[in-house]
């Protein structure tokens, strides 16, 4: 980003709100949400920065700021805390009015009151009582905050949005606050006051990033997210969306239209999954677009109110494809179709879901279920075992959903045809498998292990267990936590095999339990009686454990594996 589009500076909140600039929450940012937590949290903090031993400052962190001319400034992200910082000044202000009112020290106190009033809040016209205001909100929350608030007079409460009812709220709790503060202290009341303002505008700063446009925010919001601070590209881009409309005048009904939709969207995903679900549907239906280039694209693609509403309506339509594989067990889809995707969420492997999203659009169910067992196949081939980089791969899934979204490719035959290049053969698999180690002390490495070994006792049983069961246990014959010289194993080779897909195998909890560290000789006579047919050829085939019977082991699962793991079509 070019120095030039992208400044960053800390200022206090004198410095940002008293030097004549003014501060626009865009039209169709969220509304106001603060309630009693958060602001208890700053009143706290505040609190703490005018004790004698308190802090001298407090942090109120990233301040995203959009501006053509450093004269007005569009509020990208931090309207919750300026908007609360706003509403405590106005409070304050409506106890220097009730000072005036009754006629305590009146004079005095009422320049006080224009002067804070004009720095910090803007210029109230002594005819009209219209504000022209340093902070103007969202088209939600504006009117009720420049009619009501800011004048200080009488607020209704009836017939209002549930967030100017918090606008409300948040002014009379801070009134109170403001009042308890003032009998907490002694001296001159609108001197206090005032110099509570002061303290307020001083003590409080943050870290304030000013760019140049809807581009230059949204590489921000990725940077910071990056770093760990959550802020909403959503909202970001739902304002870039909105604003589309409003330039082509679309009407108010189609902006709320608009709005509803949106939100019952968001609000199915939970704001943050909603980035990863967007390139998802885009990269299913059009070019490969990166997390970093996807805001850049949707610009330069959806720039009139008809295609918004195109983009609207096709996430809509692949909403529900998206959640089931996100989270198998609440979707309707069949047992079948929910084992596989559950293995793709168990492997964590989520590259093949622009392809299934582009899949379910077109295929009938049975070349759906074909392609979702083959990703599984894939994954466990591709991604689990041979632990290939993903780059290629997503790349090549991304190309054949797009082939899918052109009508390029019908049927499930030729999209298996097309993946064929990150589809490992046999010969590669087997190998590969013969020497993978997975460290079980991970959660989900432990998951993966549980399915591996469960798929390979129905391959060679029958049955058909529940991986995540908890009547059994993955047993290490070399045991994890073995004595020096268990078995004859020196220390390098314990460390080297432990981990070993060789060295695992299933067994019942109380027996799994009751063997702890003891030698195999001991373990083996369990295992032979063992109502696991792995565990019983594991015993069976091996009187003793060495690496070499490790090896051999592994070698035999590597053949079981590659036929459970397999595409015909491609083998």
């Amino acid at each position: 980003m070019a120095a030039t589009n992208f400044k960053t500076e800390n200022n206090t909140f004198r410095k940002l709100i008293g030097n004549g600039l003014t501060y626009r929450i865009p039209r169709f940012q969220r509304d106001y949400s603060w309630s009693n937590e958060e602001w208890e949290d700053l009143w706290m903090d505040l609190l703490g920065t005018l004790k004698a031993d308190g802090e001298s400052s407090h942090y109120m962190g990233y301040l995203v700021l959009q501006s053509a001319d450093d004269k007005t400034f569009d509020v990208i992200d931090g309207q919750q805390r300026l908007t609360t910082i706003s509403v405590i000044v106005l409070a304050i202000l409506k106890n220097i009015q009730r000072l005036i009112d009754a006629d305590n020290d009146a004079e005095p106190n009422k320049r006080r009151l224009d002067q804070i009033r004009q720095t910090y809040v803007g210029y109230l016209d002594p005819v009209t009582l219209v504000a022209r205001p340093k902070l103007t909100l969202n088209r939600n929350n504006n009117h009720y905050f420049q009619t009501y608030l800011v004048p200080l007079g009488h607020l209704p409460q009836r017939g209002f949005r549930a967030s100017e009812h918090l606008l409300r709220k948040a002014f009379e709790w801070f009134d109170k606050q403001v009042a308890t503060y003032l009998k907490s202290t002694t001296g001159n009341e609108g001197m206090r006051l005032a110099k509570l303002v002061e303290d307020i505008s001083d003590r409080l700063f943050f870290t304030v990033i000013t760019v140049t446009d809807e581009l230059n925010a949204y590489k921000v919001f990725e940077t910071l997210n990056a770093r760990g601070v959550r802020l909403s590209a959503t909202d970001l881009l739902k304002n870039y969306l909105f604003s589309v409309l409003d330039r082509g005048g679309e009407t108010d009904h189609e902006l709320r239209n608009l709005e509803d939709r949106w939100e019952a969207i968001v609000g199915r995903l939970q704001s943050e999954n909603f980035p990863d679900f967007l390139r998802v549907h885009w990269n299913s239906r059009r070019n490969f677009s990166r997390q970093a280039d996807l805001f850049k694209t949707i610009r330069a693609q959806v720039s009139t109110p008809e295609s918004v509403f195109q983009l609207l309506r096709d996430m809509e339509e692949d909403l529900d494809t998206y959640l089931a594989l996100s989270s198998p067990e609440p979707s309707e889809w069949s047992q079948e179709d929910k084992k596989y995707a559950g293995g793709l969420k168990t492997f964590r492997v989520r590259q093949p879901f622009p392809l299934l999203l582009a899949a379910k659009r077109i295929f009938d169910a049975p070349d759906f279920t074909g392609l979702l067992r083959a990703t599984v196949v894939i994954s466990m081939r591709f991604n689990v075992i041979g632990s290939y980089s993903t780059a290629e791969q997503e790349r090549k899934y991304n190309d054949v959903a797009e082939r899918l979204a052109k009508r390029e490719l019908n049927n499930l035959g030729p999209v298996l045809q097309a993946l064929r290049s990150i589809y490992p053969d046999d010969t590669a698999f087997r190998a590969a498998f013969s020497e993978k180690a997975i460290r079980t002390t991970d959660s989900r490495n432990n998951r993966v292990v549980r399915l591996i070994l469960c798929a390979l006792e129905k391959h060679v049983s029958g049955q058909d267990y529940e991986f995540a069961s908890d009547a059994f246990n993955i047993e290490h014959i070399l045991p994890q936590n073995a004595p020096d010289g268990w078995g004859g194993f020196s220390n390098d080779d314990a460390d080297a095999l432990v981990y070993r897909l060789g060295n695992m195998t299933l067994l019942h909890s109380g027996a799994n339990r009751d063997l702890g560290t003891v030698e195999y000789t001991q373990k083996r006579e369990t295992y032979q009686k063992s109502g696991f047919l792995i565990t019983q050829k594991l015993a069976n085939d091996n009187a003793e454990w060495t690496p070499e019977r490790i090896a051999n082991h592994q070698k035999w699962l590597a053949a079981q594996a590659t036929a459970i793991w397999r595409i015909a079509q491609l083998s």
